[in-house]
């Protein structure tokens, strides 16, 4: 059976170099990141699009990648990165959610879709941030009784 993983995280990385993201995509989704397994990132910068870029680069794992709306409705860098990742034929899929709203609602409805397909959540929260959309998809997940890693950054 292949393990389902959704990955989700913050958007404000900053305090992050791309090396360090790297050491932590390393140390917590790497092993799960074997042939046969699939991955449901988000399309929102920060964690979302780094991890795309890494698990695209490294691991021969299945990438769906699910936005709320379109990929146009996207930040410029986080469609780039989707679609510079699309055009490589590196996605297995890519979901255009279509959701009435691209704030707040739209990003959690897309965060229950991926949850809801997936036997784990990885979470990378912002280190003491109680209120995120991160912190808001782990409840959910831990709701369904899904597998829980929970690393903050």
């Amino acid at each position: 059976m292949a393990l389902a993983v959704t990955v989700t995280g913050a958007r404000a990385v900053e305090h992050l170099t791309a090396e360090e993201l790297v050491e932590v995509f390393e140390a917590y989704v790497l092993p799960f990141a074997v042939p046969g397994a699939h991955f449901y990132l988000g399309g929102a910068v920060g964690v979302d699009t780094a991890a795309l870029d890494w698990l695209a680069e490294v691991s021969k794992a299945d990438v769906s990648v699910v936005v709320p709306r379109t990929v146009r409705d996207q930040p410029d860098e986080a469609a780039d990165v989707i679609v510079k990742w699309r055009e490589a034929g590196r996605l297995a899929e890519l979901v255009e959610l279509d959701t009435d709203e691209v704030g707040t609602d739209g990003y959690l409805e897309r965060n229950r879709w991926m949850v809801d397909r997936s036997e784990l959540v990885i979470g990378f929260p912002r280190s003491g941030d109680q209120g995120s959309g991160t912190g808001y998809t782990l409840g959910y997940a831990a709701s369904k009784g899904k597998a829980l890693l929970v690393v903050p950054i």
